[in-house]
């Protein structure tokens, strides 16, 4: 079954993205439910180049994970504070992601409250993606785990595909300066916990940006 189910991250970002919304990422006794992703791609050599992606550039020991096998755990500091967590997409050895940007919590409730004592109700617990790690308790040393692994700490699990415009928002993402107006944040309609969207103030006129 984990084979199976990383085998479906390896395809484009915007398509695992469309995959992994409505999933459900379980860490110990805290699970929730993805309801807000965003799409990135890689380096120049591969074929989908992405400048706003970290792997933007080239691999790197910070962004390694994104090339390799899909269904891995990629974990990163945001401005020195916040976890940021993405599962990796597309064949081993082309660099891919998606950023896991907003959940709603369903198991682990009171844990998660702990752990978001600033949080003002519960949508807001796993809002945004610092907020998304700190609920779950993910940090650093997550790096790599292989989320399809029945036996991982942290495991990544599939439901049935949504589908549909009415149920899927599109945009572009959130706070990139560069290929800003590049239509990869799904999100569900439905949702109280998904995020506002604020562009960079680096980024060109909307429109100019792709």
């Amino acid at each position: 079954m984990g084979a199976v189910s990383a085998e479906e991250m390896a395809v484009e970002p915007l398509l695992a993205a469309r995959r992994i919304l409505g999933a459900t990422l379980r860490s110990g006794p805290v699970a929730v439910r993805i309801v807000e992703v965003e799409a990135y791609g890689g380096d120049p050599a591969g074929p989908w180049h992405d400048p706003a992606a970290h792997s933007g550039r080239g691999r790197t020991p910070r962004n390694a994970a994104m090339f390799g096998p899909p269904g891995t755990l990629y974990v990163y500091f945001s401005y020195g504070m916040h976890t940021c967590v993405n599962v990796t997409s597309g064949p081993d050895g082309i660099a891919g992601a998606v950023l896991l940007r907003a959940g709603e919590v369903t198991a682990g409730l009171e844990l998660a409250r702990a752990r978001r004592p600033a949080a003002r109700t519960d949508a807001d617990l796993a809002r945004g993606p610092g907020n998304f790690g700190a609920a779950l308790g993910i940090s650093l040393s997550d790096y790599g785990i292989e989320l399809f692994d029945r036996k991982a700490p942290i495991r990544l699990e599939l439901g049935p595909e949504i589908t549909g415009t009415s149920r899927i928002g599109v945009g572009p993402r959130v706070g990139v300066s560069l290929a800003a107006d590049r239509p990869w944040r799904l999100w569900l309609r439905d949702s109280p916990a998904v995020s506002a969207y604020r562009r960079s103030p680096r980024a060109a006129e909307a429109g100019r940006s792709v």
